[in-house]
């Protein structure tokens, strides 16, 4: 069963995967908003290879900004500054890191402008489709963006940009960064950033917000976890993207035989490992779905509240393609949480430096967040479960920076170590979190895990928020997700044919 053979109406609503203009009316009403505010939408395949955006579409926007420009800035190809690089900015950190042969290879996604994280490439994917099918109107709806955090901050800048109304909903225990940035960034935050109950694991609630608010038609859900858009903006500009930073480490390396055996990612939305999928496509590397240890949803169908902060779990997302994914991996966020406060401390760089990590390497540790974090600790034991050498990279990614997390690291540093972090500290941290990671809490997986993992998301996804049955069980088939990909050019044509529509005199 395909994408094609679906409903079209099942298609079109809770997926987001529309072909057609669906509301020619409140399309209309787009074009005439993104004429007076001077607006052009930027295509996949743009983002994808941005040496094909047209010069000066970025204009003299400041990254930093909620302006038209930075648009054509939503892809992976900014360095800090919000200037063009020829490769997307990364780092290769070496075994006196790691503690493991192979080279281990992490993306940056703080170079995304306004919400410096790659959360607002998801954004962009799934509101860009729903405006230039006619489903989304900038005139009358709000756009809900359910998070555990930088997905709302992205759906914000997305909405601002675009001349709408944003609504953030996430758990009130994320960073207070994430808040402050709201704070900033909406126009009445009182209303338009809601606090569900609990934290990073409390994703259910973030739902239940959004059925709420959907029974007021005026109210637009943009929800990542089944915004199929969010997947294909992925795979092709997050794929692509990570695909030519391998093939640049392979071409500078002097190692012509390096091959990519492993990309990592933590779930969250399941957007991002997405791209995953391409680079299996292309080298045949292995998938490696990761998790907090404290909430092992996909490992043991388990529970429990956790602190890396962008991995929301309890469920299994419906764009996750659960049966392509190799290895499960789980990571301790006691471990993500030491190691953030090592790596910004003094003593700890101290530490990494008497290893002979190279103080380049050093200094992009500004650049690892809580779950680039967990990332690499993923990237390390998974080396250690399959047996990699250095021969073999492993490419991760780097959702977000160690700035949106100092009030995180000031309750660990607090809580853990007594409100002093030292060499001692510095040398036990390292060692029981990096030279000590095992291969304990991860599975290679067989067709029956991935069978057991993927029945899982029934629950949330037809028991509690409708998903036609149908379309839940054709995500079994690698066929079905092969087919969604006809979209990504489908909606570049419909996009520049908005964009002309805009340009003309009205």
């Amino acid at each position: 069963m395909t994408a094609l053979t679906l409903d079209p109406a099942a298609l079109a609503g809770q997926l987001g995967l529309a072909d057609t203009v669906v509301d020619p009316a409140s399309r209309a009403r787009s074009v005439a908003r993104f004429r007076e505010q001077g607006i052009v939408l930027p295509t996949f395949g743009q983002l994808a290879d941005p040496s094909t955006i047209p010069a000066g579409a970025v204009g003299g926007a400041d990254k930093n900004a909620p302006h038209p420009g930075n648009l054509f800035r939503v892809h992976w190809y900014n360095n800090l500054a919000g200037d063009r690089v020829p490769v997307p900015d990364h780092v290769v950190l070496p075994p006196a890191l790691t503690g493991i042969e192979s080279p281990i290879i992490v993306v940056f996604g703080d170079r995304f402008p306004m919400i410096t994280a790659h959360k607002v490439l998801a954004a962009f994917s799934c509101l860009a489709p729903r405006v230039i099918t006619g489903q989304f109107d900038p005139t009358r709806h709000r756009a809900v963006w359910p998070s555990t955090g930088n997905y709302a901050r992205g759906g914000i800048a997305i909405s601002r940009i675009m001349a709408s109304r944003g609504v953030a909903i996430l758990p009130a225990g994320m960073s207070k960064e994430r808040f402050d940035w709201l704070d900033q960034w909406c126009a009445n935050p009182a209303e338009d950033v809601i606090k569900t109950v609990g934290t990073e694991s409390n994703v259910k609630e973030i739902y239940d917000a959004c059925n709420e608010l959907a029974l007021d038609p005026g109210n637009f859900i943009l929800n990542q976890f089944c915004e199929f858009a969010n997947h294909l903006g992925h795979y092709e500009i997050t794929g692509r993207a990570f695909a030519h930073v391998f093939e640049h480490v392979r071409a500078t390396s002097g190692k012509p035989e390096l091959r990519l055996a492993a990309f990592t990612s933590a779930t969250g939305s399941a957007g991002t490992i997405a791209a995953g999928d391409r680079l299996k496509d292309m080298f045949g590397t292995k998938i490696v779905a990761v998790e907090a240890l404290e909430c092992p949803t996909m490992l043991e169908n388990g529970f429990g509240e956790h602190n890396i902060q962008g991995i929301g779990d309890k469920h299994i997302p419906l764009i996750h393609n659960v049966m392509n994914t190799d290895v499960i991996c789980a990571v301790s966020d006691h471990a993500t949480d030491e190691l953030g406060t090592m790596f910004t401390s003094e003593a700890g760089r101290r530490f990494l430096a008497a290893r002979g990590v190279p103080d380049s390497v050093i200094a992009t540790l500004d650049h690892f967040g809580l779950s680039a974090i967990c990332n690499v600790m993923a990237a390390i034991k998974t080396a250690r479960l399959l047996g990699l050498g250095p021969d073999d990279a492993i490419l991760t990614v780097a959702t977000d920076g160690a700035a949106l997390y100092p009030s995180e690291y000031a309750k660990t540093l607090q809580q853990r170590f007594g409100g002093s972090f030292g060499d001692a500290d510095a040398a036990a941290v390292y060692a029981r979190h990096v030279m000590s990671a095992d291969t304990a809490d991860m599975i290679e997986c067989t067709h029956r895990d991935r069978s057991r993992v993927f029945n899982l998301g029934y629950y949330t996804w037809v028991e509690q928020q409708g998903t036609q049955f149908e379309v839940f069980e054709a995500r079994r088939s690698q066929e079905f997700w092969r087919g969604l990909r006809r979209y990504l050019g489908v909606w570049d044509d419909m996009i520049r044919e908005f964009n002309a529509e805009v340009a003309a005199k009205s």
